[in-house]
C-alpha cells in the first residue's frame, strides 16, 4: 500500500504531452513519397504509472477515440513517449492533439480521485485498528489476578436472617 501511496504522490501532476519527437518522423515527410498516415511519437510531461499505461492502451481509450472520429488511431506507451499510430501531423494539429491531451488529463484526474478515496479508506481502517488495539490493551490492563476474600457461608445465613427479621421476606 505504501508503494501505491508513493506513486500517487509522484504523479500528482496531470499527465500531458510536451512535444513531438521530430527524429521519429518519417524522413520523407513533405515530399512526394510522404506517407498519408504514420506513427508520431510525443514526449509525456512526466513518467507514466502502470494504471495510466493500462488506461491509455485500453479498450475504453480506443472507444473514446473512435467516438470522436479517430477509429484508426492507436496509442501505445513506450517509456516516456506516447506512440500515436495511424495518424499524421496535420490531423494532430487540427484536433486530435487536443482530444488526446484532454483524454490524458481525464485519465490522470480519475486515477488521482480513486487513489484519494483508497487512501482515505486506508487511513480510516488504520484509525479503526489503532482504536481497537487501544481498547484491547485497556481491557487487558483491567484484568487483575488477585484473590478475593473467601465468603463465609455462615456469614451469608446470618445476613439472610437479619433481612427476614426486618420484614424483608417470609420464610417457610
Amino acid at each position: 500500500m505504501n508503494a501505491q501511496l508513493k506513486n500517487a504522490e509522484l504523479s500528482s501532476e496531470l499527465l500531458g504531452l510536451r512535444s513531438v519527437l521530430i527524429g521519429s518522423l518519417p524522413a520523407t515527410l513533405m515530399t512526394k513519397d510522404a506517407p498519408d498516415r504514420y506513427t508520431v511519437e510525443a514526449v509525456f510531461t512526466r513518467k507514466t504509472d502502470r494504471d495510466e499505461v493500462a488506461a491509455i492502451q485500453g479498450n475504453e481509450m480506443r472507444a473514446r477515440l473512435s467516438a470522436k472520429g479517430y477509429s484508426t488511431v492507436e496509442l501505445h506507451v513506450a517509456d516516456r513517449r506516447l506512440e500515436i499510430a495511424n495518424t499524421n501531423l496535420e490531423e494532430l494539429r487540427d484536433g486530435l492533439g487536443s482530444i488526446i491531451a484532454e483524454l490524458l488529463a481525464e485519465i490522470s484526474a480519475s486515477l488521482q480521485a480513486e487513489r484519494e478515496v483508497a487512501a482515505g479508506r486506508f487511513q480510516d481502517a488504520s484509525d479503526r485498528e489503532q482504536a481497537r488495539a487501544a481498547d484491547v490493551a485497556a481491557l487487558a490492563e483491567s484484568v487483575t489476578f488477585t484473590r478475593r476474600p473467601a465468603v463465609d457461608v455462615l456469614d451469608d445465613e446470618s445476613r439472610i436472617e437479619d433481612w427476614v427479621e426486618e420484614g424483608g421476606a417470609v420464610r417457610a
